[in-house]
């Protein structure tokens, strides 16, 4: 079954990876998706992040850019590009290349069994060893923060109902965690190994400091 698909993807200071992104983007949604927007949020790049968004726009009318007057977070811009999607199933990923938009028919089909979110879990994570550390940290807090026991398993690659918006449509707390905020709208929540790419081009923007600042701030916010 062919979905109606928002993709939505905050971007910080990938002015490299984007085209390419873009482009696998564009190459897989007509297959997979009845219509399709990709919904990409600039969290304030100190690049020329925001001129190739302008550029996508331009040569297509399925990409639509939101440009945030300054650095408000992951989860932040998420939260913009999430209450502006217009179609029944948004699917979030990385501006990375990390995830890889050829999988995303796999969470697709799991969403499909019955379920309102999935996560696409990777095989094995690519990153640097103090990142997953950190990573790590923040799946616990995650843990604790909602008392569910799968949280080593989420991850920024996601496909969930729209509708699920509608329950922290009024939420205005300046610390945002999109999981947490998922996790009140449904407990029907699945997963699917994926792979996970090497990061080819550019370095991580997350922080050891940053990632556990996230950790608190779920905790706490």
């Amino acid at each position: 079954m062919k979905h109606n698909l928002s993709v939505v993807i905050p971007v910080y200071n990938s002015q490299q990876s984007l085209p390419l992104l873009i482009s696998q983007l564009l190459e897989q949604l007509p297959i997979i998706a009845s219509r399709y927007e990709i919904i990409l949020i600039n969290d304030g790049s100190q690049d020329k992040s925001w001129l190739e968004i302008e550029k996508a726009c331009q040569k297509s009318k399925m990409i639509h850019g939101i440009d945030l007057v300054q650095n408000y977070g992951q989860h932040n811009a998420l939260l913009c590009g999430i209450r502006a999607a217009k179609y029944e199933t948004i699917v979030t990923l990385d501006d990375d290349l990390q995830h890889p938009p050829a999988e995303i028919p796999k969470l697709l089909k799991k969403l499909d069994s019955g379920l309102d979110i999935v996560y696409g879990t990777p095989n094995k994570e690519s990153h640097e060893v103090w990142r997953n550390l950190s990573s790590l940290l923040v799946k616990w807090a995650f843990r604790v923060t909602i008392r569910i026991p799968y949280a080593e398993k989420i991850s920024a690659f996601r496909a969930f109902r729209t509708s699920l918006r509608d329950k922290f449509q009024n939420y205005s707390n300046p610390y945002v965690s999109i999981d947490v905020l998922l996790s009140w709208g449904s407990v029907r929540i699945g997963f699917v190994d994926t792979n996970h790419n090497e990061r080819q081009i550019g370095q991580s923007q997350y922080t050891f400091y940053k990632l556990i600042r996230h950790a608190l701030n779920m905790m706490l916010g």
